[in-house]
């Protein structure tokens, strides 16, 4: 096809990944039209040439949200855990793979995209690459799981002719994230994190622009169907993630590890103090997740040669390059 003649729709465009990769897709020059559809009011960050609208993958999905696509990106998702009621996640997260798989034929759109999750795998201190057996713990991942077998039975319809590429990201961090690691570089400045328990968890995370890089990686592939993790080479251990950000924006490294028990019975006292009508984000499930490693390798990138920009520090400095006043934003 020829250079600007591509149309790609992005379901949950509006978000954190999202929003990065509506910016490369339009920065390519390869695209007549990227269109980031949303439920979401406002995009995490704007980037002229995108095309913004409205839409709610639980419902059908108009056929004429973007004639003649050529690329579908799915990324809409309930993903915060824990938080939601189970029954959310399976509301969205396969009701929506079912409205995008369903307007894929409609369109006749013949390359999709899903971002699936580690969280297919369950925690483990165990390494687990993509040879690994799915043993989703939580609503999400179980509902992640579904929604991936529902996009390959897409694919399996018409083998030769439709491409699908699911990739399983770990935690992903970079400019806007607002998640996991916003909140350890606050705590980190305000020299109030601690470790739960442990310093030598392991967790598995990588970088937004190699992410949306891999999804381009994939697209070139001759492969009709790629499943592949997307995580650094090597999982760090949060002591190893601490002392990153440390040494990138010479903060206070955190000194004091605190036992696992007595933090768990401080989650169950914010618990009681939520039902009496003090809500918190913290307690039990969110402690156990800072404590169990995810021990996720990418091997079908190493295989296939995918080559990453950045490394833990260099990708906490380029984030802080694009953050006001040098901070993680």
């Amino acid at each position: 096809m020829e250079i600007g003649g591509r149309i790609a729709v992005i379901f949950g465009g509006h978000g954190f990944i999202g929003s990065h990769l509506a910016r490369e897709l339009v920065n390519s020059g390869k695209y007549a039209r990227v269109v980031s559809a949303d439920i979401a009011p406002q995009p995490r960050f704007r980037t002229k040439g995108v095309e913004y609208t409205f839409c709610d993958v639980r419902l059908p999905i108009p056929a004429d949200l973007a004639p003649g696509v050529t690329e579908i990106y799915n990324l809409a998702a309930v993903h915060v855990t824990p938080g939601p009621a189970d029954w959310e996640y399976y509301w969205t997260n396969v009701s929506g793979a079912l409205s995008v798989t369903q307007y894929a034929r409609i369109t006749k759109a013949k390359t999709l995209f899903f971002t699936s999750s580690i969280s297919i795998y369950g925690p483990s201190e165990d390494e687990i690459s993509e040879f690994s057996d799915p043993n989703p713990e939580s609503s999400y991942g179980k509902s992640k799981l579904l929604a991936e077998g529902i996009h390959q039975s897409w694919q399996l319809e018409e083998p030769r002719d439709r491409k699908l590429v699911i990739v399983r990201p770990a935690v992903v961090f970079g400019f806007q994230e607002r998640g996991n690691f916003t909140r350890l570089a606050r705590s980190l400045e305000r020299r109030a994190f601690f470790y739960p328990g442990r310093r030598d968890t392991k967790k598995a995370c990588g970088y937004v622009k190699d992410l949306v890089a891999s999804l381009e990686f994939a697209r070139r592939s001759e492969e009709m169907l790629t499943i592949y993790n997307f995580a650094f080479d090597e999982p760090v251990t949060t002591e190893g993630i601490c002392a990153a950000f440390c040494r990138v924006a010479n903060l206070p490294e955190p000194r004091f590890t605190i036992p696992i028990s007595l933090i768990l019975l401080g989650g169950l006292a914010f618990e009681l103090l939520s039902k009496l009508g003090l809500k918190t984000s913290i307690n039990r499930a969110r402690v156990l997740k800072l404590f169990r490693s995810t021990n996720i390798v990418p091997k079908k990138l190493q295989n296939d040669g995918f080559v990453r920009q950045f490394d833990l520090a260099a990708a906490l400095r380029d984030w802080r390059s694009q953050s006001p006043a040098g901070r993680f934003e």
